[in-house]
């Protein structure tokens, strides 16, 4: 009775309630999900944290991983906003742009309660090839990498997939280590490393013949 009387309830509900109603259960399951792992949250637990019933989830999400592939495209946005937001605060000079970028991602592992990429969190919680979390996960990052080499080119790489392929290592690697050694950790020297990665990356000019 009580589950048919939330259903009316939320039945009668105008669009935009609905649509706050959704907006809760997003936020409340990035959180929780971000905070201990998709597998370790139940339904019961987010429609609690967000103030709503179950009826109110299902009604947006098909099912507990549609909400979990929903919130890392959230994750996505937010990361790739983030990195394109630092690329067009120096528009002619990319690397000036990567490395401010760079020097943000250090600055957050080092804050409390850091806990990683949620991207790459769920890629490794989900080992399955064909799970929803996982593909979504792996897309993302495939972008990263595409984006990654394009900036690579712009910057004059003789090797743009190189030097891509090692800045998304360094990355990868803050995400890990900021949760494993904290603030003095090797995600404080991020910044010098990729610099000295993207200068032995460069053309350098020819110097001219000798007179």
């Amino acid at each position: 009775m009580e589950r048919a009387g939330g259903e009316e309830a939320e039945a009668g509900m105008p669009g935009a309630e609905r649509g706050r109603a959704g907006d809760r259960i997003r936020a409340a399951a990035r959180e929780l999900f971000y905070r201990r792992g998709i597998r370790a949250v139940g339904v019961e637990e987010i429609v609690e944290r967000a103030g709503v019933t179950k009826p109110s989830l299902y009604r947006g999400f098909a099912s507990k991983d549609a909400l979990a592939v929903a919130c890392l495209q959230d994750f996505d946005a937010a990361f790739r906003a983030r990195l394109e937001r630092f690329l067009d605060a120096h528009p002619d000079d990319r690397r000036a742009g990567l490395m401010a970028f760079l020097a943000d991602l250090a600055e957050r592992t080092a804050r409390p309660g850091y806990r990683g990429c949620g991207l790459s969190n769920a890629a490794i919680e989900h080992p399955e090839a064909d799970h929803p979390a996982r593909a979504a996960a792996c897309a993302s990052k495939d972008v990263l990498r595409a984006r990654l080499v394009a900036v690579s080119a712009e910057m004059g790489a003789r090797d743009p997939g190189l030097l891509a392929d090692g800045l998304l290592l360094l990355i990868e690697g803050t995400f890990a280590s900021g949760q494993i050694f904290g603030a003095d950790g090797p995600a404080r020297t991020l910044t010098r490393i990729a610099d000295s990665l993207i200068s032995a990356s460069l053309d350098r000019p020819v110097p001219p013949p000798p007179t």
